[in-house]
C-alpha cells in the first residue's frame, strides 16, 4: 500500500513537470512567432488622422495617455475623408488628402509608398530615400544638393495623375516601356493613363496642403531602436540662446535648360552639359570692428608764447595811412616839386 501511494505520488509530480514544460516551451513559440511578425527596424512612422483605416503589420503604443498608431512595413491605408499625416521615423512628412488608398514598404532605409487614390504631398529631409509607385508610373524624387525634397503625386480622377515638384526634382519611369522623363523643381505637368510622351499643364490640379507637425516624436516598441534621429524636431527643441556648432557650407545650384521632348524619337536627346550653370552661394561674413582704447605714455603739449607786442611812444606821429596808387604818385610829385624849391 505505501509503494502505491508513492508510486501515485511520483506519476503526478512528472505530470505536472511535463505540463510545465509544455506551457514554457508554448511561451517560447509565441515570443518566436510576436518577434517574427515584427522584425527590428520594419516601422514607417506614426499615423493620425480623423477617418482613417489601417490593416496589415502595424503596432499601437500609448505616449501621453494617447494611443498611437505605427504603420509598419506592409501597412494598408485607407483615408475615406479629410486629411491624414505620416510622420516618418528618420524625419519627414508626408500628408494624405482623402479618399485615398494606399500601401507603404521599407526595406533597410528606403521606403516605398503604392498609391492606388488620392494625394500624397511629401517634405523629406537627406532621409529616408523614398519612391513612389503606381500602376504604371514610378517616381523617385531627386534633391538639388543639400536642399529638402518637397513634391506632390496625386489623382485627380480615373487616368489622370498629377506631379508637381516644390523643392528638388522627380524622375518619372513607365514601367512597361522603360521611357523616362525628369520634372524639373517647380514644375507642375499631368500625365493621361500613364502616357510620358504627353505632358500635360497641370495648372494646379491635385491640390493637397502639406501638414507638418511640430516636433513629432515617433514612439517605437520597446524592442526598437530608432535608426536615426527626427530630423524635425531639432530646430523647435533647441532652446532660444542656444548657438548652432555646424559649420557653414556653401551652397550649390544646378540651373539646367529646358528640356525638350520628341514624340517621335524613341530615345529622348540628354540635355547638353555646356548649358548647365553651377550656381555657388555662400554668406559674406561681416567686417571685423574692434572698440577699445590705447593705453600709453602721455604726449606733451609745447606751448606757443606770442611775441611781445610793443607799445608806441606817446609823442610819435600816427603813421601814415596807406592810400590808393594814386595817392602815392601825387604825393611823390609834391615832395619832388618842394625839394626843387
Amino acid at each position: 500500500m505505501l509503494l502505491t501511494d508513492d508510486f501515485r505520488e511520483s506519476v503526478r509530480r512528472a505530470r505536472l513537470f511535463a505540463v510545465m514544460c509544455v506551457m514554457v516551451c508554448a511561451g517560447f513559440f509565441v515570443a518566436a512567432a510576436t518577434t517574427a511578425d515584427q522584425p527590428v527596424g520594419d516601422a514607417v512612422g506614426l499615423i493620425d488622422g480623423e477617418d482613417i483605416a489601417v490593416t496589415g503589420p502595424m503596432s499601437v503604443e500609448v505616449a501621453g495617455g494617447q494611443a498611437k498608431t505605427i504603420l509598419r512595413s506592409g501597412s494598408d491605408v485607407r483615408v475615406k475623408s479629410g486629411h491624414a499625416r505620416i510622420s516618418l521615423v528618420e524625419g519627414g512628412q508626408i500628408s494624405i488628402c482623402g479618399p485615398a488608398h494606399l500601401s507603404v514598404l521599407k526595406s533597410g532605409g528606403a521606403v516605398t509608398v503604392a498609391l492606388d487614390s488620392g494625394a500624397i504631398h511629401a517634405r523629406l529631409e537627406r532621409e529616408p530615400a523614398l519612391s513612389v509607385y503606381t500602376a504604371q508610373i514610378q517616381g523617385q524624387p531627386v534633391a538639388i544638393g543639400d536642399e529638402p525634397r518637397e513634391f506632390l503625386v496625386g489623382f485627380e480622377s480615373a487616368g489622370i495623375m498629377c506631379v508637381r515638384t516644390y523643392r528638388g526634382a522627380m524622375r518619372l519611369e513607365q514601367q512597361l516601356s522603360g521611357q523616362s522623363v525628369m520634372v524639373p523643381q517647380g514644375g507642375d505637368v499631368t500625365l493621361a493613363n500613364g502616357q510620358i510622351d504627353a505632358l500635360g499643364n497641370g495648372a494646379g490640379r491635385c491640390n493637397c496642403e502639406l501638414q507638418i507637425a511640430k516636433a513629432p516624436v515617433v514612439p517605437l516598441p520597446r524592442n526598437e531602436i530608432p535608426p536615426t534621429t527626427v530630423e524635425s524636431a531639432r530646430g523647435e527643441t533647441a532652446g532660444a540662446g542656444e548657438k548652432s556648432s555646424k559649420k557653414e557650407e556653401p551652397i550649390y545650384t544646378v540651373d539646367m535648360p529646358p528640356l525638350r521632348f520628341d514624340a517621335s524619337a524613341k530615345v529622348q536627346p540628354e540635355p547638353d552639359p555646356r548649358l548647365m550653370v553651377i550656381v555657388r552661394r555662400v554668406r559674406v561674413r561681416p567686417t571685423l570692428i574692434f572698440q577699445g582704447r590705447v593705453e600709453g605714455e602721455a604726449l606733451t603739449t609745447a606751448v606757443v608764447t606770442p611775441p611781445p607786442v610793443r607799445s608806441a611812444p606817446a609823442n610819435a606821429a600816427p603813421a601814415p595811412a596807406q592810400g590808393s596808387v594814386v595817392d602815392r604818385v601825387r604825393s611823390f610829385f609834391r615832395k619832388l616839386w618842394t625839394r626843387g624849391n
